[in-house]
């Protein structure tokens, strides 16, 4: 079955929205464990918009007296700068399970596209390596239909799927081209002995399409649908209500 990691920045904007401790990032995790996630990711980013280096320790700790996965996600090239170490020197003291290396700009809102393997891969094999020194797993985030075998290539365990423009199809009654090129990419990373996780924009509406069209999806990474859904049900129901889901894919 397809593992749920629940990605809890959101949590941390509404938390440095107003300053202070709540909604406390630890809790909302425990809660989200508590109802039966498989682990939890986050993406702290250098401008510290939403995580922050202490909530990803915090988190660390949390994930690992659980015995669950902590997804760690971050651009491996961004330099470090006060109050953020560095994405290396993050996973060197959390010692996440796995580490989702994205090539987001400070300047994006989100992630919003896979790395350009013809441009970074001489860069990537060596933050790729030691990342694995440290017992990480290493995903790299990949557009659908893009060169995705060449993950393989500069030593990554996985690939990320991006599915944001899956789910913008999929919200326009238009998905057969985009969840094509997802299933292609799928049977093409699997060909070249990389797992494949998806991530972005999924939710409880597009998951069970995708999932039934593109083969073997170790990991679905969802923040953003599951915790505007968690306003209307609660972050337990919701939760609960994406493990249904899996569970029947």
């Amino acid at each position: 079955m397809t593992v749920l990691s629940v990605n809890v920045n959101k949590i941390a904007v509404l938390r440095n929205a107003r300053g202070g401790r709540t909604p406390d990032v630890v809790r909302a995790a425990t809660v989200c464990l508590d109802a039966g996630a498989h682990g939890i990711t986050v993406h702290p980013r250098p401008d510290a918009r939403h995580i922050r280096a202490d909530d990803v320790l915090a988190l660390a700790a949390l994930c690992r007296g659980r015995g669950v996965e902590f997804n760690l996600e971050g651009n491996p090239f961004a330099p470090p700068r006060p109050g953020y170490p560095g994405f290396h020197a993050l996973c060197a003291q959390a010692r996440p399970a796995q580490a989702t290396l994205v090539p987001d700009a400070d300047s994006q809102l989100t992630s919003d596209h896979g790395f350009d393997f013809a441009r970074d891969s001489a860069r990537l094999r060596p933050h790729v390596a030691a990342l694995r020194q440290l017992g990480c797993r290493v995903s790299l985030f990949v557009d659908a239909g893009g060169d995705v075998g060449a993950a393989a290539g500069v030593g990554a365990d996985r690939i990320e799927l991006y599915t944001g423009p899956y789910a913008a199809a999929y919200a326009a009654g238009a998905a057969e081209t985009a969840l094509a090129a997802c299933t292609d990419s799928a049977r093409r990373a699997a060909a070249a002995g990389l797992g494949v996780n998806a991530g972005h924009d999924l939710s409880q509406d597009n998951l069970a399409a995708f999932l039934s069209a593109v083969p073997g999806v170790l990991e679905v990474s969802i923040g953003h649908a599951l915790i505007d859904e968690a306003l209307y049900a609660g972050l337990d129901a919701t939760v609960r209500g994406y493990l249904r889901l899996l569970a029947a894919t």
